[in-house]
Formats: structure tokens, sequence, C-alpha cells
């Protein structure tokens, strides 16, 4: 068994507005997820720094990001970033690019733990439903591709979708191939109404359990709430 989980940290900003990485990896210690893919990671403007020093999460935490960092000083590719907890082989990593009006990116690691191998593809979609279609196009596209020129591996298919509706829009999409989990409801913080954050999987995959990490210090840390599932091969 493997738990995964989605989270879009909102670049460590919480809702009393201060930036604090300490209470993010705090967030990340209750979770206590396997491989956890991130979202907003990196700060918006400039040179786009990382906001989870390395030094904080090895000296705090028992993860380590996947070295995603396209730009000297950035966490991951586009704000899109991957942790994974000692113990977890990372088998493989790519950036991919999405088209888009603003930029946007997605990533795929490749990940092995208790000799059970899987490929999870981190995202953060468009504001705009017509260009979230096209990006969940181009992650699909992405899947197929990798499947095709390397280890055929279950596929997991995380984060922030920005999609309002329950089942249409990119999500009908991603249905064709994945089972699309209603992890539950994850933004805003203070009185979630929406379940942008997703988490899906393909087949060899099975869902033991799902949910929303809905601590006090969650509440707090971000406008969006994580997501977790623990998913067995099968």
């Amino acid at each position: 068994m493997m738990k995964i989980a989605s989270y879009n940290i909102r670049k460590a900003i919480g809702t009393d507005r201060r930036r604090s990485p300490e209470r993010i990896i705090d967030v990340l210690n209750e979770m206590d997820a396997d491989v956890i893919a991130l979202q907003e990671a990196d700060r918006r403007f400039g040179v786009r720094h990382g906001v989870l020093p390395d030094r904080l999460l090895e000296a705090h935490s028992p993860y380590r990001a996947v070295p995603l960092a396209i730009q000297t000083g950035s966490m991951g590719w586009h704000g899109n970033a991957v942790l994974v907890r000692e113990g977890v082989e990372v088998i493989g990593h790519d950036v991919i690019h999405l088209p888009c009006l603003e930029p946007r990116g997605a990533v795929s690691v490749g990940v092995r733990m208790n000799g059970v191998a899987l490929r999870l593809f981190g995202m953060h979609l468009d504001l705009s439903g017509l260009w979230r279609r096209r990006q969940a196009a181009a992650v699909l596209h992405h899947v197929d591709v990798a499947n095709e020129h390397g280890e055929t591996l279950p596929s997991v298919l995380v984060g922030d979708t920005n999609e309002w509706m329950q089942r249409g829009g990119c999500l009908r999409d991603f249905e064709r191939q994945f089972t699309v989990l209603s992890c539950g409801r994850s933004f805003p913080t203070r009185r979630p109404v929406a379940s942008l954050d997703r988490i899906m999987f393909s087949a060899g995959l099975q869902m033991r359990e799902a949910g929303v990490h809905n601590s006090a210090l969650a509440r707090r840390a971000s406008d969006h709430l994580p997501v977790w599932a623990v998913l067995e091969a099968g």
C-alpha cells in the first residue's frame, strides 16, 4: 500500500496572511503520506524561489523534494513539486509543458516502495474551463507516451484541478481512463464548499481509503486543505 496526497500550499501563505514554511511542514507531518504532490510550491514572481527550503525539510520532516527544478532556487516546475518519504525510491521524473494562457505545467515522477511501483502526475490546471480540458488532454497524452516509451506502470493523477463541477468538464475527460476519487471538499479551508483537489488512479490500483486532511493547523496553513488516498496494487 502507498499513501498519496495532494496539497496546494499557496506559496506557504496561510489564511492569516503570514508566510510560514514551518507550518506547512507541520501539516505534511500530520498527513504522514508516502508521496505528496504540491502546487504553488514556488514564489510567483522573479526567480521563483521554492518556499520550502531543503534545510527545513531535512531538519523537520522525513521528506525530500524530487529534483525537478528548472530554474535555480525553484522547487518545482510552474509551482508543481513532489515530495517523497525516506524509503521511497524515485525511479524517474520529467516535466510536462501544458497549453495555456498563463504559465502552467505538470510533472511526472516514478516511485517504488515495498516492491510496488507507480507513476504519479502532479498538476495545477487553469481557471478557464476550455484551457482545463486542453490541459487534461495534454496530461493524458503524456501518460500514454510514458507507457509507450518506458516501463508500463499504474498511474496516479493528483492536483488542483480548479474544476467546480462534480462530474463534468475536465473530470469527464479523465474518467475515460481513470477512476476519479471524491476525497471531499477542500476549498476554501475556512468553509470548504468545492472539491477542487483530486486524486485519480488507473487500472492496476485499488483504493483502500481516501479523505481530506481537515486539521486545525491545516485550516490555517493554506487556503486549500490537503487530500489523500491509500492505494494498493491489485
